[in-house]
This record gives structure tokens, C-alpha cells and sequence, in this order.
């Protein structure tokens, strides 16, 4: 058993000391967003209380002081991915403008017509919509790693597709709709054989396990704040100098520019070629504070704690006549996505939303995988570090209550 005290993390979070339909909240939502400390929302408010200004722009005090924090922020950033330089550091609104920015800016820089990317079959739609833009736009050929029953990629046909016409490899590290853990490493290494290069998306795996790019030597990194502790409206993309430097600006406007003429206009140096526009500052100062939270972790105990929690929530779930797991991986992180005979997901999460339970229903914008495994939808428990065995009963009870309202 885990010596982990995710009590002592939990005084840490106020929305849990809210109550819903007149119960204590239940919050097993996580891989949508997680909640955010206390010291997340004093930053962002710190802020705009006292600090309010722009940033890079100014030569008065709170400008300065606003670009300073900014700053200091991209580099506890690079520091938590272990990047070697925080011009590598890009500030987006999100993992999605992070996918988006590197298939537009690198792909269109550098594939052409009969180019192939390859994807995986459990990918968000943010890892797929927009390599299928870029493929309308440049010709290039979108390729599928299988997955198995498991939920889990098939890695001897990954091998399969790779060939001489790979260019560019886009995988995610952790599934938000399974819960498998993604051999990325691996999957790197391979892809860097053939010369292609690799984009990983890291929304669910950065809370999920230490980052170092340097180590995996991935090419393109993306994450979202509001996955990490921290507030909505920031992301990270983190990409290897060489490539950003080649790359065209994404966007332009304000900051990432030298100069503008009508003739002419010249790019500001990395990072601010890819930042165009009033920055999300308060965000990205709140995303600095959620990353020094999480370096207070000590993450092996956080990481064997989330794995007892992931084992007794499938044994609880499972103890349920008429539940059934969808995502068995052999190595699969703290989410539980099931169905429950009988009873539609969307109707399940009314249901045990009237005993303060928040769990996510839908196709989690993976609706391949719901394809592959035939069902509509699936209801999604996703644990976090302060999540307790209490809760997991909790939920249990309330699918129990659900079966019993739906006579399944």
C-alpha cells in the first residue's frame, strides 16, 4: 500500500470543499481538467490585483515587472520539460493551438504532395483534424497505427508503416478515452531511424510521469495548462531549436516582429516569432505556479499512489454486474472508461451526478476509438493524486443506484 497522504494535497484544492445537489463533490473529471490549488488562483489574481500590464511592450514599472514574471514562467517551464533552452519554450492557448501551430508552420514549411504522416488509431481529434487539414492542403498521406482490443497501440505494424516516404510521426503519449500509456520512446526511436520527424501529444502525459524531452529527443512536444493544475487559456509547445528557427512565423501581429514596412515586414527572434498578439500572461504566470506545486511532489509516490487508486477502482467497477471496462492496457495510467448495460453513458452521469460524482460522458473527442470498440460513448472516471479510495466508493454506489433506477 502507498505511503502517499493525498489528504494533505487536498486541503490544497477549495473546489473541494464544495458540496453539489447537497453532497460533497466527487470530482473524477480530471483528464478533462484538473483542479487548481490554492496558489494557482492567488497568482492569477496576484496579478490582476496588483501587477496588471503587458508585457515586453513597456518601460514602466509594472511592465517590466509583468514581462519579468512572464519570463521567469517560460523558464520553469523549460526546467519542468527539461529543455535545453527556453527559446524552445512556445506559449500557446493550448495543446490544441501547440498541434495546430507545428502542422501548419512546420508541415507546410517542409512536406509536399505524396509525404506521409503517421498517426495513431486512439488519437484526440486534435491530433488528427489537423494533420487531415494539412494532408487537403499539401497532398500528403495520413497513415493509422492499429490499436489491439486492449487499447493498446500495435507496435509490429507501426513498424510496418514506416518507410522511406515517413516524414512526420504525431502520437499521443497517454490515451484521455483509455488510459494507455504510449512506449514513446520507442515509438521516437524509430521514427528518427527512418528520418522522420515526431510530435508527441503530452496532455495527459505530463502529469502522468517526469518529462525530459532531451531523453525521449522528441522533435515537438505539446501540453495544456488546465491538464497540469493550472488555469485554462495557456498551453506549451516545446520544439527543437533547428526546427523552430526554419519554421514560418504561425501567425502575425504585435511582438513577433523586428519590423513592418509595406513592403516588408522582418520576424522578431524565437520565442516571439511564434506569440503573436497580447500574450495569455495571467495564465501563463498561474501555470508557473501549478508547475512549482508539482515539483513539491515527490512524483514516484504520486505515480504508485494513482496506480492503487486505478487497481481498486477497477475492481470496484468491476464487482458491478453489467460493467465493462474499455481500455485494458498492460500499462495504463489513472483513467477508467466503462459502460454499464443497460444504461446510456449520458444518462449515467445525470444519474450519478445527483450524488455529487463529476465524471465525464461522451466520446472524450475520440471517436474512432468508440468506433473500434462499438459503442456510443462511455462514461470516464479520471483519478487524480488527490482523488481517495472513499470517492472511488462513492462512484460505485452511484452506478449501483443507476442500475437500480434503470431496472438493468
Amino acid at each position: 500500500m502507498s505511503s502517499f497522504d493525498a489528504h494533505r494535497y487536498r486541503a490544497e484544492f477549495p473546489n473541494l470543499r464544495i458540496n453539489v445537489h447537497g453532497k460533497p463533490l466527487v470530482y473524477l473529471d480530471n483528464a478533462a481538467t484538473t483542479l487548481k490549488p490554492r496558489c494557482v488562483v492567488d497568482a492569477v489574481n496576484a496579478y490582476y490585483v496588483t501587477g496588471v500590464s503587458n508585457v515586453h511592450r513597456g518601460v514602466h514599472f509594472l511592465s517590466e515587472q509583468a514581462t519579468a514574471a512572464f519570463e521567469y514562467s517560460r523558464q520553469v517551464v523549460r526546467q519542468f520539460l527539461h529543455a535545453p533552452k527556453a527559446h524552445e519554450i512556445i506559449f500557446t492557448k493550448g495543446a490544441t493551438e501547440s498541434l495546430n501551430l507545428v502542422a501548419q508552420s512546420f508541415g507546410r514549411q517542409f512536406l509536399k504532395k505524396g509525404d506521409e504522416i503517421i498517426i495513431s488509431y486512439m488519437e484526440h481529434h486534435s491530433n488528427i483534424v489537423p494533420w487531415q487539414m494539412l494532408c487537403e492542403q499539401a497532398g500528403c498521406v495520413l497513415k493509422v497505427i492499429p490499436i489491439n482490443e486492449r487499447g493498446e497501440i500495435i507496435f509490429e505494424e507501426y513498424l510496418k508503416l514506416l518507410s522511406r516516404k515517413t516524414r512526420l510521426v504525431a502520437v499521443v503519449w497517454v490515451s484521455n478515452s483509455l488510459g494507455t500509456v504510449n512506449p514513446i520512446k520507442a515509438v521516437i526511436d524509430q521514427a528518427h531511424r527512418r528520418g522522420a520527424v515526431v510530435v508527441i501529444d503530452a496532455a495527459q502525459g505530463v502529469t502522468h510521469a517526469p518529462t525530459n524531452v532531451q531523453e525521449l529527443d522528441c522533435d515537438f512536444l505539446a501540453f495544456s495548462g488546465h491538464k497540469v493544475l493550472g488555469p485554462t487559456g495557456v498551453g506549451v509547445l516545446y520544439g527543437k531549436e533547428k526546427w523552430l528557427e526554419a519554421m514560418p512565423p504561425y501567425q502575425g501581429g504585435g511582438d513577433m516582429i523586428k519590423s513592418v514596412t509595406f513592403s516588408k515586414t522582418l520576424y522578431n527572434a524565437l520565442p516571439y516569432k511564434f506569440e503573436a498578439g497580447t500574450p495569455p500572461i495571467a495564465e501563463v504566470i498561474g501555470l508557473r505556479s501549478a508547475l512549482e506545486f508539482l515539483q513539491t511532489i515527490n512524483w514516484e509516490g504520486m505515480k504508485a499512489y494513482k496506480q492503487e487508486l486505478l487497481d481498486y477502482g477497477t475492481q470496484k467497477l468491476l464487482s458491478i454486474d453489467g460493467v465493462r471496462l474499455i481500455g485494458t492496457a498492460r500499462d495504463k495510467t489513472s483513467i477508467l472508461s466503462f459502460v454499464v448495460d443497460g444504461i446510456h453513458p449520458h444518462d449515467l452521469g445525470t444519474i450519478v451526478d445527483q450524488d455529487g460524482v463529476a465524471i465525464r460522458t461522451g466520446h472524450h473527442c475520440t471517436q474512432p476509438v468508440m468506433e473500434f470498440f462499438k459503442v456510443p460513448a462511455t462514461a470516464r472516471a479520471s483519478l487524480a493524486f488527490y482523488n481517495t479510495k472513499e470517492e472511488i466508493d462513492v462512484l460505485a454506489g452511484a452506478v449501483v443506484r443507476a442500475k437500480e433506477v434503470f431496472h438493468a
